[in-house]
């Protein structure tokens, strides 16, 4: 009960994305969109990515913040030399796969992060998908955000909205908007280690049961498999961030290095969750194969008693099967009566022994 509780906040908590909102519709391009923010004030109408930029450099303040989802090489040339790319953030930003991380080109940071979701399920099963990662590309300059996203989720549509609606913070320029990305993208990341947090639980629970089954190694595996996932995105990005928080960048000032330090803070909690998450499977899957041990020799001593027990029926059977005109009591009337009686005697004090013991 408690887990299905759980389940129904993380679906209440989870962002959507209105399709009807024009900033998100689909273009039938790879430009999903483009506004211009001036004070912190997103400017009225949607124009070309162009016309955007001189709009913003004729003034000379504000910045223009372009959004775009899994772009080709060709869609992408036009705007990297608008905004004078380095060709090898633009490679990167392109082909996608990228490891975390933050590389300033003179006056333009460009950023990678692993973007997280957590795939809801009734039960977890030795095929059941965890976790599904994406990756989001920022370059920031002086008048200009843009952003590439690779994946079917991480959508940046309502951070946009909620930065819209704290023009204070959106005024302080790109360096904002990049904070409240990598606040957003770890956001997501406590959301999922939360929601795994039940799933551990969940194997836990099913391995100290009664009810235990020696298929819970495939969804232990499992788990850990994905776990592994989850790691690999959020363990490379400790340095970027640090980097952001400490050391000199362009575009980040003093002013916006203790947010960054604060996401960092954030990101640390994460990794010791996945850490201790780790360590814990690791002993729930050693504890469930030391069970599936002892349950085989239970198995085994099981056998064994019965095989022993069947072995004076057989003995007795064997030796007067061998027919030998000299056997004793071989002709006696009672003698068949008796042979049953010794080992129906024989078979139950063996029985009741192993019983005493423990082995039946």
């Amino acid at each position: 009960m408690i887990r299905n509780l759980r389940r129904a906040v993380r679906r209440a908590y989870r962002r959507t994305v209105d399709l009807s909102h024009p900033a998100r519709s689909p273009l039938g391009s790879a430009v999903v969109n483009c506004v211009v923010y001036r004070d912190g004030v997103r400017q009225p109408g949607d124009c070309p990515v162009e016309e955007a930029v001189r709009r913003v450099r004729r003034a000379k303040e504000g910045f223009v913040w372009v959004g775009l989802h899994e772009p080709s090489a060709e869609e992408f040339a036009g705007i990297a030399e608008l905004f004078g790319l380095h060709p090898l953030a633009v490679e990167d930003a392109v082909r996608a796969h990228q490891r975390p991380q933050v590389q300033p080109y003179d006056d333009v940071l460009f950023a990678v992060f692993k973007t997280v979701g957590y795939v809801e399920h009734e039960e977890l099963t030795a095929t059941s998908e965890v976790v599904e990662t994406g990756e989001l590309m920022i370059f920031t300059g002086p008048d200009f955000v843009v952003t590439v996203r690779h994946g079917k989720h991480g959508s940046l549509g309502p951070l946009r909205e909620a930065l819209e609606e704290t023009p204070d913070q959106l005024a302080k320029g790109p360096a904002a908007v990049l904070h409240a990305i990598a606040d957003h993208v770890v956001d997501d990341y406590l959301v999922v280690i939360d929601a795994m947090q039940d799933d551990v639980d969940a194997v836990e629970t099913a391995v100290f049961s009664d009810t235990a089954g020696r298929g819970d190694a495939g969804r232990i595996y499992q788990l850990k498999r994905e776990l592994l996932e989850f790691k690999r995105a959020v363990t490379p990005l400790n340095r970027p961030l640090q980097a952001l928080a400490t050391g000199p960048m362009p575009l980040i000032g003093p002013d916006t290095q203790p947010y960054f330090r604060d996401v960092s803070d954030h990101l640390a909690r994460v990794n010791e969750q996945i850490g201790s998450f780790d360590a814990l499977l690791d002993s729930i899957l050693q504890a469930h194969l030391a069970q599936v041990t002892v349950a085989q020799n239970e198995d085994m001593r099981k056998i064994t008693a019965w095989a022993a027990i069947v072995a004076v029926p057989t003995m007795v059977c064997g030796i007067y099967g061998m027919n030998f005109d000299h056997m004793p009591e071989l002709h006696w009337k009672y003698g068949y009566f008796l042979a049953l009686a010794v080992m129906a005697v024989a078979c139950f004090a063996i029985h009741r022994g192993f019983r005493r013991n423990g082995w039946l």
